[in-house]
């Protein structure tokens, strides 16, 4: 009869095979002069009119939903005529 001895630990199949992988943003370059999608610039231009509404209305908190639709229907509106 062998002695009892403590197993090591299972490695799974293909453990080893999984590597660091590279960012996508390149550290080297400066997140400004990274491209920006269209969708991300029409949500940035959104937001900040939104936010430009929210100033104008005096920073009431229920009118969150409201300032950002109409800034959606002016910056769309914009766009499609433009």
């Amino acid at each position: 009869m062998q002695p009892h001895t403590a197993k090591e630990p299972r490695k799974r199949k293909g453990a080893q095979s999984i590597q660091k992988q590279e960012p996508a943003v390149s550290d080297h370059e400066p997140v400004h002069c990274q491209p920006v999608s269209p969708c991300d610039d029409l949500q940035v231009r959104i937001a900040q009119r939104a936010y430009e509404l929210h100033a104008e209305r005096g920073y009431r908190q229920d009118r969150a939903l409201d300032d950002w639709l109409e800034a959606e229907r002016e910056i769309l509106g914009n766009e499609c005529t433009a």
